[in-house]
């Protein structure tokens, strides 16, 4: 489990130089492990190397992981499409939901959001690509939801998420990006509480540092392949 460590390490080191690089504030920029199809064991070394924060994709592979590591204090984040039925599950187990993109789930994860835990972390689902194989939401019908979000009492509006379509140019990745970030500030001015700004993978962190990414997700980059059961 070296080679975890050092690609840890490595992406740490690689988000402080492009922190500086683009006159962001040093430590602006979190890292969240995408552990999709990561056997538990590998969860459990990259907690130790100081990642806190995980994403998870499918509700019944990632209750097993959060029972199995409920002694480690760890941070999970939901940001898979989200079923009507398994909105429970998720609403009483995950810090974070990253992929809300409908009035409905919203409302069903506050009114299943158990009172004994705080508010439930969301960020609301942009489809900056208008991709029909992601789900997500135009930027104008983002910030519909965004307001209806922000009267439901068991939910915290704390940003967007999006996930663009794959681009090899820095240039064209940073012209998505920067729509995003600019309709999140407007957004700010109405909602101080949304401080997270979800842009950037394995592949467009860069160009997602350089338009003001306060969260990136990063899977295979960290964790090398997946395997085929976790």
């Amino acid at each position: 489990m070296a080679v975890l460590t050092e690609n840890i390490t490595a992406l740490k080191q690689r988000i402080r130089i492009l922190e500086e690089r683009y006159d962001r504030p040093r430590d602006s920029v979190r890292l969240l492990a995408v552990s999709k199809k990561q056997a538990p064991e590998k969860i459990r070394r990259a907690a130790a190397a100081g990642i806190k924060d995980f994403g998870e994709n499918y509700f019944q592979e990632a209750l097993e992981k959060i029972e199995g590591l409920s002694d480690l204090e760890l941070s999970w984040h939901f940001i898979g499409p989200i079923q009507s039925n398994k909105t429970r599950g998720i609403a009483e187990h995950f810090d974070w939901v990253q992929s809300v993109d409908r009035e409905k789930i919203a409302r069903r994860l506050s009114d299943q959001r158990t009172n004994t835990r705080p508010p439930l972390n969301v960020c609301v689902q942009v489809n900056l690509s208008a991709e029909t194989s992601k789900s997500g939401l135009n930027l104008q019908s983002a910030a519909s939801l965004c307001a209806s979000i922000a009267q439901l009492p068991n939910l915290s509006l704390r940003g967007l998420m999006a996930i663009p379509a794959p681009l090899s140019d820095l240039q064209a990745q940073r012209e998505g990006f920067r729509r995003l970030a600019t309709e999140h500030q407007k957004l700010q001015q109405h909602y101080p509480s949304m401080d997270t700004l979800s842009m950037g993978m394995s592949n467009d962190y860069a160009a997602a540092i350089a338009e003001g990414s306060t969260l990136i997700r990063i899977g295979t980059a960290l964790f090398g392949p997946r395997s085929t059961s976790a």
